[in-house]
């Protein structure tokens, strides 16, 4: 059964790929939806066995490579982290492959879609299934393929070119750090298996590299490289410019990639390896500050969207940083509750915004919509709760996590650093609820409350969606409304054993019960920053002529708003600083001058040029003459004798002279 989770979208993909000529675009979209569904029908049992039973189950089919102390077998691990990922990703892709049935139904590609779809969906797989670090790479490597080839799926359109580019370039930064981990954890633990990493931490947490004469701490360096793959994949500052134009794949990709695949692969690599982070306080720290400043800075970069898919991204963009900003206060369990939550409604926003896209013809731009609430009343009910559940808006969904993260940070921190990081983290992520949901009803009201901007012709063929699209978002709603009160003690209730040996934390680490003493006054404090974002909204689409008036000439607000509206120039600063440099020195110093210049002449080309003329030499040597062929043999014994016998050269080099002479002679 546990095997069949993993193997079924890969028989879907297998079928719809190569088998849709003949099955046509219904009968391999029917394939591939089933194939899933039947997936998210086992995860739920391997979720009540394991999860609820609590009985972890470990498989190991073969012996994978071989060489050494190097052992990889095809190992799967089957915990309580595990198959609460494999119903999220299960559950939201067989939604996801339901609603791309009728909404790519006029695409002559279908076939080749659904496979690219459950391709994404088997990798991923793959990743949170593994049991050691070579096969969960297989699994991080193929998400970035399958989301390379998704998000260019409409390949004869240059913006989807550079947008799939992009996505894998930036992430094979990530990788790459991602790699130097694992080969640094293979280092110091001679393993890659989870099991023998996660026991033996303990027994290294002094251990030190010394480079170039500097004390590293060994598990210090490893976490770091480990959270530098997670960096590229889950979009935090500095490589999160790839998801925003990730926007260009179709609509269903998007949900796909935002709620369920791709993005929570690093927050699940800093929840799986939380026994080795816990004895990292520097790799913490760095987590907190990452992942409230990639909170703060995407939250206000939406502020600035006009492009209604580009406002939800960077708003997962944003709820990515407090996942990571929960793991570096060490609340992993909590971290993985907003990661549940948050799929649902991500994927909801993600639907609801194809279904506004389907309706319209396609039109993306917010400011060209308006008064879309008379057309599509259910779709607006539907963004409306997803949007409410963004904003952590009481009882519904994100309300029960994303506050409780904020509760956390006004409890933690660190004694022995002057300044107590958890209380920055804590303001951060604070102001990144006012602009979340000043952006999310921003939304509301350019796109289906404001004053119509639609042209004529288009406002005729405006309706709602088919059952097939309104199916998937009316499930999702339902989870937007009641998961994170179904679940929240199972998974960060006091007392639960849910988690077991999957998650681990010092003692000295765990503050999650410290938050269920905070006053209520301080709890409700994110409630009242979300209202005014709310409030702000509104005074700006309601009242927006009062408004303006009185900020058009206010020149502090005239500037912060332009410097916001450039995302505070840090595109522009990473193409200036980084990319640009690395592009030339790429081009000019390694292609140009190495790779074409000394390679290149010195080996197939210099070699090229020299053969024949070392050929005409020998030629010329070659005079058939037995006199002239003693004298080359007696003259090369007399400078081998001298060489051997010379007591002032070293042995060594004797050795190497004897052989370059003994060469010589031979091609004599």
């Amino acid at each position: 059964m546990y095997l069949l989770i993993i193997i079924l979208p890969l028989i879907g993909a297998v079928i719809s790929g190569f088998g849709g000529r003949w099955l046509g675009c219904y009968g391999s979209s029917l394939i591939s939806t089933i194939c899933v569904s039947f997936s998210m029908i086992l995860s739920f049992i391997a979720f009540y066995e394991v999860g609820l039973g609590g009985t972890p189950c470990y498989l190991i089919l073969a012996n994978w490579i071989n060489s050494g102390v190097f052992s990889v077998n095809w190992g799967f691990l089957f915990d309580s982290l595990t198959v609460t990922m494999l119903v999220i990703i299960t559950t939201i892709s067989s939604l996801v492959h339901l609603y791309s049935i009728k909404y790519m139904e006029t695409d002559p590609h279908i076939p080749r879609f659904m496979a690219y779809l459950e391709i994404f969906t088997f990798f991923m797989l793959v990743l949170v299934t593994a049991d050691n670090l070579i096969q969960m790479f297989l699994g991080w490597e193929g998400v970035g393929l399958a989301s390379y080839l998704l998000i260019n799926f409409w390949h004869t359109r240059l913006a989807a070119n550079q947008s799939a580019i992009k996505a894998l370039v930036v992430n094979r930064i990530g990788d790459f750090g991602l790699s130097l981990g694992i080969l640094t954890i293979f280092f110091m633990f001679n393993s890659v298996d989870y099991l023998t990493i996660f026991s033996c931490v303990p027994l290294l947490s002094s251990y030190s590299f010394i480079f170039m004469g500097a004390k590293v701490h060994g598990l210090t360096l490893a976490s770091c490289l480990l959270f530098v793959g997670a960096v590229g994949k889950s979009a935090q500052l500095g490589l999160h410019t790839w998801l925003p134009d990730a926007m260009e794949g179709p609509t269903p990709v998007s949900a796909l990639i935002h709620a369920a695949t791709m993005v929570t692969a690093g927050v699940f690599l800093m929840v799986r390896f939380s026994p080795l982070l816990e004895y990292c306080p520097f790799t913490l720290f760095i987590l907190t500050i990452f992942g409230s400043l990639t909170a703060f800075f995407a939250a206000i970069a939406g502020v600035f969207q006009n492009d209604l898919k580009r406002v939800i991204a960077y708003s997962t963009c944003s709820q990515l940083g407090y996942m990571i900003f929960a793991c570096g206060l060490s609340c992993y369990n909590v971290s993985m509750f907003h990661l549940a939550n948050h799929a649902f409604f991500k994927a909801l926003l993600f639907l609801s915004a194809g279904s506004v896209i389907h309706a319209v013809s396609d039109e993306q731009d917010m400011r060209r919509m308006g008064s879309l609430v008379r057309f599509l009343p259910l779709t607006y009910s539907l963004m409306l709760i997803g949007s409410l559940a963004l904003t952590g808006f009481p009882f519904l969904t994100g309300f029960y996590s994303k506050d409780f993260i904020l509760e956390l940070s006004q409890v933690t921190g660190y004694s022995n650093l002057a300044f107590s990081y958890g209380f920055f983290s804590c303001w951060l992520g604070s102001i990144a609820v006012f602009f979340t949901s000043f952006y999310s009803f921003r939304l509301i009201y350019l796109t289906f409350l404001n004053n119509s901007n639609i042209n004529r012709p288009l406002v005729k063929n405006i309706h709602e969606s088919s059952f097939l699209m309104f199916f998937p978002l009316i499930v999702l709603a339902l989870g937007s409304l009641w998961v994170g009160y179904l679940t929240r003690d199972l998974f960060v209730g006091f007392g639960t054993s849910f988690w077991g040996s999957s998650i681990f934390v010092l003692p000295q680490h765990s503050h999650m019960f410290e938050a269920e003493w905070l006053p209520v006054t301080i709890k409700w404090i994110p409630f009242f920053i979300s209202l005014s974002g709310i409030l702000l909204a509104t005074l700006l689409n309601v009242f927006p002529i009062w408004f303006y008036s009185i900020c058009q000439y206010n020149k502090i607000i005239i500037f912060l708003g332009f410097i916001l509206n450039k995302k505070w120039y840090l595109d522009k600063l990473n193409n200036s600083l980084i990319v640009k440099p690395l592009m030339n020195f790429g081009y000019f110093i390694s292609f140009k001058n190495i790779d074409r210049g000394f390679v290149e002449l010195a080996f197939p080309t210099g070699l090229l040029r020299v053969i024949p003329k070392w050929s005409k030499i020998t030629a010329n040597l070659q005079s058939g003459q037995i006199t002239h062929y003693i004298f080359f043999i007696v003259a090369g014994l007399l400078f081998l004798c001298s060489i051997l016998f010379n007591p002032f050269f070293d042995i060594n080099l004797n050795l190497v002279l004897v052989s370059i002479c003994l060469l010589t002679l031979f091609f004599i």
